[in-house]
């Protein structure tokens, strides 16, 4: 009887392993290799399209700039409006934050510290965010993530410890840009709780954190799509009333 128990049960197990898999192996990664190269695929394609909206918007800007030709106070218009959202490049001095990743051996560095776990020893969302965030706390007038430009659309996102902005994949060490008054940017960085949570993890288990100061650096102008897929403009009834 436990003969057949055991061979009962062992093909009940291959019946349902059959089940699972429909035929495939399900003991194989290939499941998660075709996600990656999926997700490298749709970077390139990203890339590709981002290239095409650039020279788009050369040529609006061109038919823009002749069709207000006439009217200077319009093309100064246009050049505020066109600066103020990043889309030309910015020179001024600044600097640049760096994070990277602790070693995956890494050890407490200070006594009382407990062992670290994986989680402990990479770039998080909430990092980056937190540096970004600071910055443009502390006055930077753009800042730059890896050798992307943000605007008001862009979203730093990190799935595990990779980054993915406006589209493209990026691995550490990340890098932050910012244009503004070093001494103000310092403070904002020194000051910032989730920054400070950050270095915390620096000082016990060695992730990186470096600023370098910038005399004159120069941010690239954003070459990607700005238009609002998720928010629509108050409707001029409900616009609150300007005040004299």
């Amino acid at each position: 009887m436990g003969t057949v128990a055991v061979f009962g049960l062992a093909g009940l197990l291959f019946w349902l392993s059959f089940q699972v898999s429909q035929g495939n192996n399900i003991r194989t990664d290939d499941s998660l290799l075709q996600m990656s190269d999926l997700i490298r695929e749709r970077a390139r394609q990203n890339e590709r399209l981002q290239a095409a909206t650039a020279d788009l918007r050369a040529q609006v800007e061109a038919l823009a700039g002749h069709d207000s030709s006439t009217d200077p106070a319009a093309r100064r218009r246009i050049a505020e409006l066109t600066e103020e959202t990043g889309l030309t490049e910015l020179t001024g001095q600044g600097l640049t934050v760096t994070l990277t990743d602790a070693p995956p051996d890494a050890t407490p560095l200070v006594p009382g510290v407990p062992e670290p776990s994986p989680n402990d020893l990479v770039i998080h969302q909430q990092d980056l965010q937190a540096v970004v965030n600071a910055l443009w706390a502390g006055g930077a007038e753009g800042i730059q993530v890896m050798d992307q430009r943000l605007v008001s659309t862009s979203a730093v996102r990190c799935v595990g410890n990779t980054l993915i902005l406006q589209g493209r994949l990026y691995s550490p060490p990340y890098t932050v840009t910012a244009v503004g008054d070093p001494a103000a940017l310092h403070a904002a960085l020194d000051t910032a709780p989730a920054v400070d949570n950050y270095r915390q993890y620096v000082r016990a288990y060695g992730l990186g954190w470096h600023v370098d100061d910038h005399a004159a650096v120069t941010l690239p102008g954003f070459d990607g799509g700005v238009t609002l897929r998720y928010a629509e403009p108050l409707p001029a009834d409900d616009a609150p009333a300007a005040e004299d």
